[in-house]
């Protein structure tokens, strides 16, 4: 790999953290907040490239006597004009053929688009459901729409009060253990998807005659005492009685990021 070609190779992939940024496919790979970084990382990269192209140009030029680097190497002595061959015939060398793993991430942006956690990743983790600092006032229109995480820990951590009475409105996508139970999943992430991590709803009540596991659901109903517990960490599940609900297309950004706000 010489200089062009790691240029070339920077360019690519700043344009496409680029594009990743700008079409909202950055959100399978990291939270909203970290756009603002992905883009400028892509900027610098495609800086850095033309950088290089330029410095690659005018050492060329100077290595075969024009521009102004060419007149300042004739009037150099013998041994300057000794330890510039010698620094040229070292600039000719390759980088390590190592560096076109380089190529490998930029590939999996251009051809892979992996689609955002589900099902599979949510019943083998245990819930992540955690107590928050407070909680908002609710709205006044009904149904409330909630997060998953937000109704779920209303529910399980003694606030179940601004529950009684209410219906809520919750999306998230669904899980079926291994006894066909089914669970409205969001998952849940600090910083990336590598860290992205379950939060569950049981539901009873009116469910669809058909479940299908991964399917996004927009689900209506009302609060309904009681826990169970996550066989996988014995994490709080609380329990959310359906009164109906309606397939919805995936949302622009999968993930919940509840408590990151």
């Amino acid at each position: 790999m010489n200089r062009q070609a790691q240029a070339a190779v920077m360019f690519l992939l700043g344009a496409a953290l680029l594009h990743a940024g700008t079409t909202g496919l950055y959100l399978r790979y990291v939270k909203a907040g970290l756009q603002p970084l992905l883009l400028a990382s892509g900027a610098a990269l495609i800086a850095a490239a033309v950088a290089t192209v330029w410095y690659e140009r005018r050492h060329a030029r100077a290595a075969h006597g024009t521009g102004p680097a060419a007149h300042g190497t004739e009037k150099a002595t013998g041994e300057g004009a000794g330890e510039g061959a010698e620094e040229a015939h070292a600039h000719s060398h390759p980088e390590p053929r190592i560096s076109w793993l380089l190529v490998l991430p930029l590939l999996s942006l251009i051809l892979v688009a992996p689609p955002a956690l589900g099902s599979y990743s949510a019943l083998r983790s245990g819930t992540a459901l955690k107590q928050p600092y407070g909680y908002g006032k609710l709205p006044t229109s009904d149904p409330v729409p909630l997060s998953v995480v937000d109704y779920a820990s209303r529910a399980a951590y003694g606030h179940a009060g601004s529950l009684h009475g209410r219906p809520v409105r919750v999306t998230g996508f669904l899980a079926l253990d291994r006894g066909g139970a089914p669970y409205l999943v969001r998952m849940a992430l600090n910083c990336c998807a590598a860290d992205a991590q379950p939060v569950k709803i049981a539901l009873t009540g009116e469910l669809p005659p058909v479940l299908r596991p991964d399917a996004w659901l927009e689900v209506t109903g009302t609060y309904r005492p009681g826990l169970l517990r996550d066989p996988v960490n014995n994490g709080p599940i609380p329990y959310l009685k359906v009164v109906s609900a309606r397939p919805v297309p995936t949302p622009h950004d999968p993930y919940d990021e509840t408590w990151n706000n």
